[in-house]
């Protein structure tokens, strides 16, 4: 990291430095060479880190003498400043993503298409805010020729200081949904939220999903399946193996299920494209994709297959989930356990009132509902003997495990702070 080192030297004005090899905000992770950014509770380990041989230590509070040590009025602040500074004396193309579903499968499927050709970073975890991008952009080294971000926001102007630090070369919308109402209220507030990403790409550079209400008639590169979009998907297929289907003349296979995957997998395309991929470089980081766990991630535990969905849930994304999953496993009992989805406002109930109407339309042999919202809504519903309410997951897991034998298929989904992952069996 010489670049960072000279810019670390030049801009706090330092006599000598040796060179950065690592940056961390985590004191348990420094190593000899590090820089750690004192963020948080981080100032208390100031003297532990200096000991275990950090370079150079950026925090906002301070007491001792050590010239290893530099204060500033605001960590974060300094962080997000070096990461731009940084971002603008390296090379690298920046690839941004953001919308209200689909970032964090979208990046990994531009990271591991860009990566047959060129050497890529991308967002690691759900590092996507104002803390961790710039952590990111920090990650880089001199040799790294792309980087992938990914941008979330809960609300007006997060993602234009996303742009400011991250200057993206390209950048991606995937949809605009339902997330953040809490805060945001309207889908039109989530759009000029999402949106404020637009002005910092050319037209060209922007590419969206052109079937979608907000975005379809921007000026960029549309991908989707209506004849209008300027990159149109063809030839779409769904089964238990995978997806296929055609853009651009080519075909394309992606061990990954659902329609709105197919979108994910599409841009993935145009940007390989746009960054002179051939078809064969692109379809091989599919076959080399690395999914973020808890994104329709498959597990087997005997005769039953959990479809574990649970990262994070809102009404579009529960919507995409119970359609792909009525499409698959039809040769075993189908069962979907359902959690709130939160953050959604004054009418979260509607909203899963909607999503349950939406289960009992799927094939799907039992629903589970958790959580104090689902039960809610269910209440205010024609009780169903396909439903079963539960504020537990003990009593959920056992009640599948007694009551259901032979083969199975378990879809789990819900918002993140549900932790629908812990009905799978240990």
């Amino acid at each position: 990291m010489k670049i960072l080192t000279k810019l670390l030297k030049e801009k706090f004005k330092l006599d000598k430095l040796d060179e950065i090899l690592k940056v961390v905000m985590d004191s348990r992770k420094i190593e000899k060479d590090s820089l750690f950014f004192a963020i948080n509770n981080g100032n208390k380990y100031i003297d532990e880190v200096l000991e275990r041989g950090a370079t150079l230590v950026i925090a906002d509070d301070y007491s001792g003498d050590d010239s290893r040590v530099i204060v500033v009025e605001d960590t974060i602040k300094a962080m997000q400043d070096l990461a731009q500074e940084y971002r603008k004396a390296l090379g690298v193309k920046v690839i941004a993503i953001t919308g209200s579903n689909g970032k964090t499968t979208t990046k990994d499927m531009i990271y591991s298409v860009l990566s047959q050709k060129y050497r890529c970073k991308k967002t690691e975890g759900n590092y996507n805010n104002h803390i961790g991008l710039p952590f990111t952009i920090l990650q880089l080294d001199d040799t790294d020729e792309v980087s992938v971000l990914e941008m979330g926001m809960s609300g007006f102007g997060e993602i234009d200081r996303l742009c400011e630090i991250a200057k993206p070369d390209y950048a991606l919308i995937t949809n605009i949904g339902d997330s953040h109402l809490e805060f945001l209220k309207t889908r039109e507030n989530v759009f000029k939220a999402k949106g404020e990403i637009i002005k910092y790409v050319v037209s060209e550079n922007l590419i969206i999903f052109g079937d979608d209400y907000y975005l379809k008639n921007l000026s960029g590169i549309t991908v989707g399946y209506e004849k209008n979009c300027k990159k149109r998907i063809e030839n779409f297929k769904d089964t238990d193996e995978g997806i296929e289907f055609s853009l651009e003349g080519n075909n394309y296979k992606i061990n990954l299920n659902g329609k709105h995957n197919c979108i994910n997998g599409a841009m993935a395309v145009v940007v390989g494209m746009s960054l002179d991929l051939t078809s064969e470089e692109i379809q091989k980081g599919f076959d080399n994709l690395n999914l973020t766990p808890m994104r329709f991630q498959k597990i087997v535990k005997g005769e039953t297959l959990y479809i574990n969905d649970a990262y994070n849930a809102s009404p579009i994304s529960m919507r995409y989930s119970l359609e792909t999953f009525d499409k698959l496993y039809n040769d075993r009992t189908k069962i979907a356990v359902l959690g709130d989805m939160l953050e959604l406002g004054d009418k979260e109930i509607e909203f899963h009132r909607e999503i349950i109407k939406k289960a009992l339309d799927i094939k799907v042999d039992r629903i589970y509902i958790y959580g104090e919202r689902m039960q809610k809504a269910y209440e205010l519903m024609k009780q169903n003997k396909k439903i079963i309410t539960s504020l537990d997951k003990n009593f959920i897991r056992e009640s599948i495990k007694e009551s259901i034998k032979g083969s199975k298929a378990i879809l789990l989904k819900g918002s993140r702070g549900m932790k629908m992952e812990e009905i799978i069996e240990g």
